[in-house]
């Protein structure tokens, strides 16, 4: 990768979030405990699923690997935003912000995947119950989970690798916290129609996807759901479901807030702070809100918490 004077771009300057430098410890802090809850948490849901026994179905199967990709995806951007808050020196390698890019890309977009997943299982255990154990057999979901990485992989790898086309003047600061696409694209000297243009397509193509896939499955969910003769066998259905709706509205609502706001001088903070709650704070969440209104997980926590204690 070179500049326009022919000489190797070897580091890139993150801007980080414009604080006075007296609140850069307190959001080292705060960053900090949320990154630590974070580890325990998603790193204790994947424990408990191995552990209760009750936990061994599809949905959990996928729940695993959620946490498992909320663990690397936050991973990805935490620890080196934690080392800027405190550090004089913001800068990344050339090479470190290609991994970065890749690593959080690979991981963003397999969230989206899963998450429809999630939606479909929930589609076939309500509206198709006997044909549940086929369509969710064990070789499917693995089948399903090495796809999702490929596809996710090579999605990525298409822009991470465009990067080494590109040539960089006189800015090598990215205006965001850690290495995304957009901001990256923004500093470049020479033509990113090409891209722009892929990263769009892409993008707007597993976004899309993933989102019909939740919707049409959530669709035909409330459909069977309002057949259905008896309130109490309605709400005990529709509640099996909660709580995956509610952490694909956090997902999908932070994408819809960062990518479809008008361009403005503020969209790139805009995007700065939907990235923090995308990046750092989901991954948080993800695991209470599964804890928090999930009968077999809160039985899970009850069984292991009895065997300690």
């Amino acid at each position: 990768m070179t500049n326009g004077n022919g000489t190797e771009v070897t580091e890139f300057f993150l801007l980080e979030f414009g604080a006075e430098h007296r609140f850069q410890h307190v959001l080292f802090t705060v960053f900090l405990l949320i990154y630590v809850t974070c580890m325990v948490d998603n790193i204790g849901m994947i424990l408990l699923i191995k552990a209760d026994s009750r936990l061994q179905t599809p949905m959990y199967f996928f729940l695993q690997h959620l946490t498992f990709v909320d663990i690397c995806f936050t991973t990805t951007v935490s620890p080196k935003t934690l080392q800027n808050l405190i550090s004089e020196n913001k800068s990344i390698s050339f090479m470190g912000c290609v991994m970065q890019l890749w690593v959080y890309g690979t991981f963003g977009t397999n969230d989206c995947y899963l998450l429809a997943a999630m939606a479909v299982n929930c589609y076939v255990a309500i509206c198709k119950p006997l044909h549940y154990p086929i369509v969710m057999s064990h070789t499917i979901l693995i089948q399903f989970i090495a796809g999702s990485y490929v596809i996710s992989s090579i999605n990525t790898s298409v822009h991470t690798g465009l990067l080494f086309s590109l040539s960089f003047c006189n800015s090598h600061i990215i205006n965001h916290f850690f290495c995304d696409g957009s901001p990256i694209l923004a500093i470049p000297c020479s033509n990113t129609a090409i891209s722009i243009m892929l990263l769009v397509v892409f993008v707007g193509f597993n976004l899309a996807f993933t989102m019909l896939a939740v919707i049409f499955s959530y669709i035909y969910i409330l459909a069977t759901i309002l057949k259905m003769p008896s309130t109490a066998g309605r709400r005990k259905t529709f509640t099996t479901c909660v709580s995956h709706l509610t952490a694909v509205t956090i997902f999908y609502g932070t994408l819809s807030y960062m990518y479809l706001q008008p361009h403005s001088n503020n969209s790139q903070n805009n995007m700065k702070v939907g990235s923090i709650f995308y990046g750092i704070l989901i991954p948080m969440l993800n695991p209470l809100i599964y804890s928090l209104r999930n009968k077999e997980v809160k039985e899970g926590l009850k069984g292991i918490g009895k065997k300690i204690f």
